[in-house]
């Protein structure tokens, strides 16, 4: 019997299909961009929903369009992780589950990327993650911490605690931040570009190095995610393309 491997899920932030690569999904005019992307692709990021809440009807139109093994991850609300900072904000978080729960299947994490000034507060982070997996239990969590007090011992101690992966961001801001942390069983990468952040492709030689270093982790996790979210550019989508594929060469 083969080991078991979790699904590498590869996609961008949001759907959109750059000019430059756009020959590579299909061109029937009878469907949308994200049924198109969700052809080629087995997962996507939804940022918008940091900026402002959708409904849970557009969430639910949204699944209808992939196919059954496609997974979305949603960004948390600036609202929680950027103003209320993680306290106090049971409300909030319940109103947005109660919008991504239109996923239904489909919703594979949620990502709770934190604002650079927001250090390390156990009581405050455990009370958050707390009612987090109060609300939902099961859902992936990915967390992108900025400030140097989560890619610690403790920061690390915490996440593991609430079945929390922390992100491995590129371009890495702390030298721990090099490898994921928080809970083994969640490994999810953010590419941003680097040197120019939003706007850098990956070249080749990366790309194949990080397909074998994420099939490497599918033999240890429940999950593997990487998303790349040089996007301004377009080259997310071609760099999307070509890890999904060096993957599943």
């Amino acid at each position: 019997m083969s080991p078991r491997t979790a699904p590498v899920r590869v996609g961008t932030a949001g759907w959109s299909l750059p000019r430059a690569s756009r020959q590579r999904f299909a061109a029937d005019p009878g469907l949308s961009l994200l049924e198109r992307y969700a052809l080629q692709l087995p997962a996507v990021e939804i940022n918008s929903s940091f900026y402002r809440p959708h409904q849970r009807s557009t969430y639910a139109r949204w699944a209808a369009a992939t196919p059954p093994g496609f997974r979305f991850c949603v960004k948390l609300p600036q609202a929680v992780t950027h103003r209320a900072r993680l306290a106090d904000c049971a409300p909030l978080l319940k109103e947005f589950l109660g919008q991504v729960g239109g996923l239904g299947g489909r919703l594979g994490c949620l990502l709770v990327q934190l604002p650079p000034s927001l250090a390390l507060d156990a009581p405050i982070a455990n009370g958050f993650f707390r009612t987090l997996r109060r609300l939902h239990g099961t859902v992936g969590i990915a967390v992108e911490p900025r400030h140097g007090s989560w890619f610690t011992p403790e920061g690390d101690a915490l996440l593991a605690r609430w079945q929390a992966a922390r992100v491995l961001a590129d371009p890495v801001l702390h030298g721990p931040g090099a490898a994921p942390g928080g809970w083994p069983g969640l490994v999810y990468c953010r590419l941003h570009g680097t040197p120019r952040r939003y706007y850098s492709a990956y070249g080749a030689p990366l790309i194949q190095a990080l397909a074998a270093r994420l099939v490497l982790a599918s033999s240890d996790a429940d999950a593997v995610w990487c998303i790349f979210d040089n996007t301004a550019s377009g080259a997310a989508t071609a760099n999307a393309l070509d890890l999904h594929a060096a993957v599943h060469a």
